[in-house]
């Protein structure tokens, strides 16, 4: 028995950075628990776009202490953070408890 790999959805701004490798990590916030190992991103604009990564690390944490521990304080203040990520999810605050998942480049691209 097969189990099924594990998937996330992505806006199709961001698609690119993670076939290309150069986003490494995601920010979810109220969706479903992702685990180390396999995960298939897909295009939520275009499903048929899909990419599979290896997840290496899964941390919880508050949105305000998710750039600091990324690396990307200064492209990335309070401000600057809660704005995009009221983008995704309208309801969501600096204090509110976050998934960051990160993983390795891509293995293969399918589309």
């Amino acid at each position: 028995m097969t189990k099924n790999i594990q998937s996330l959805a992505v806006v199709e701004r961001l698609f690119p950075l993670i076939v290309s490798g150069e986003k490494t990590s995601t920010i979810r916030w109220g969706e479903q628990h992702i685990t180390l190992g396999p995960l298939m991103f897909f295009c939520a604009e275009d499903p048929s776009l899909t990419v599979q990564v290896i997840v290496t690390r899964c941390s919880k944490m508050r949105l305000s202490d998710v750039a600091a521990f990324v690396g990307r304080s200064d492209e990335w203040p309070d401000k600057i953070m809660l704005a995009g990520m009221q983008e995704h999810y309208p309801d969501i605050a600096l204090s509110s408890l976050v998934q960051v998942i990160e993983y390795d480049p891509p293995l293969q691209h399918i589309h």
